[in-house]
């Protein structure tokens, strides 16, 4: 009998195709709405229709924090998408500290970052500096259920030039 030669497996780490939309605007009451609604649209017209609802409350509740807890003048919100899961990155240039998730979710406000470790596969945040500039980051990733992302790909906590 001939020996049988199998085709080598593929590559498992091949590159995904990848759409990123970008959205900044004056940090205001106003922007809260504005990104929820950008990022809805974004989601129900495209691949991720199931997501927006999370995705929408997610974001709301991050650029409130930037409202309500920073002196920034911007916040930038970048989406990226992909078939497996959706990656939201909020900055602003607030000299504050990272939030934390409160230790008693029962006090008086602060449920935001419960809210978001929640309904997110993962979360977290950063702070760059260069040269006088700094940026606070806190970004999250929404999956479809049954598509949970392993902790490698999680989004670098990096955050894009501005």
């Amino acid at each position: 009998m001939p020996a049988v030669i199998a085709p080598p497996a593929p590559f498992p780490h091949i590159p995904q195709h990848r759409e990123g939309y970008q959205l900044a605007m004056p940090n205001s009451p106003a922007a809260a709405k504005i990104v929820r609604d950008f990022v809805g649209t974004l989601l129900r017209t495209g691949a991720h229709p199931g997501l927006a609802d999370d995705a929408r409350l997610c974001v709301s509740e991050v650029v409130s924090n930037v409202y309500c807890h920073t002196s920034s003048k911007l916040v930038r919100v970048e989406v990226t998408v992909d078939r497996d899961q959706v990656a939201i990155h909020v900055t602003d240039d607030g000299p504050g500290p990272l939030p934390e998730p409160p230790d008693r979710p029962e006090g008086e406000g602060g449920r935001g970052l419960l809210v978001v470790d929640g309904l997110a596969t993962s979360w977290g945040s950063s702070t760059r500096q260069a040269d006088t500039r700094r940026t606070n980051t806190v970004w999250f990733v929404l999956t479809p259920p049954g598509r949970d992302t392993e902790p490698s790909t999680a989004p670098a906590t990096g955050t894009p030039d501005a």
